[in-house]
């Protein structure tokens, strides 16, 4: 017994090195030599403040910002440590009435809801965290977020389609645009 005691420790010791600070250390290291924007955050700055991440939901409900997808995050929506989706089924009451809830909210805000409401906009991420939403979804909200900003939906949609992200590598998910990359632009057009 005695015998296998020292092998233990040593064992024990080193794996505890290897996986407990090389191994981080190493990868820490990499991350930061040829991944440095994502290994912090892929934080978004504007007027050299930090206003969000371009990989995590802000909260936007005023007319003249385009909206995201709903959050079922709590206590907060987009609450990145309580990362979590409805887990409501197509048969649930509740999925359809939070989707009510939301084609009011977007009346109440200006949107004209007489077409589809694109689904990225009435229902809940998996995640509760997605900061993108369909080309189809913000081009349902140009014209109000026009309107709201006294601007020309020719002039916002072209913003949009500045901002839209195509398929990674070509093939891999559908395009894509970032909410909080378009709200920022369209402060950044209002005030010039």
């Amino acid at each position: 017994m005695k015998s296998q005691i020292r092998p233990l420790l040593v064992i024990f010791a080193v794996l505890t090195v290897v996986t407990g600070l090389v191994y981080p250390g190493v990868m820490t290291a990499f991350g930061q030599a040829v991944f440095h924007r994502q290994a912090n955050g892929s934080l978004v700055v504007a007027d050299g403040k930090v206003v969000g991440s371009a990989l995590i939901g802000q909260q936007f409900d005023a007319p003249q910002y385009f909206w995201g997808r709903l959050s079922a995050t709590s206590p907060m929506p987009y609450n990145a440590q309580g990362s979590s989706g409805s887990n409501f089924g197509p048969t649930n009451p509740a999925l359809a009435d939070e989707a009510k809830g939301r084609i009011a909210a977007l009346k109440a805000a200006g949107t004209d809801v007489s077409q589809p409401v694109p689904a990225d906009l009435v229902t809940s991420s998996g995640s509760g965290l997605d900061p993108e939403i369909s080309p189809a979804a913000a081009a349902y909200q140009v014209a109000r977020v026009a309107q709201a900003r006294h601007l020309h939906a020719n002039d916002v949609q072209a913003l949009v389609d500045r901002y839209t992200k195509g398929r990674q590598f070509g093939i891999l998910g559908e395009p894509r645009v970032n909410v909080l990359e378009l709200n920022l632009a369209l402060d950044g057009k209002t005030a010039s």
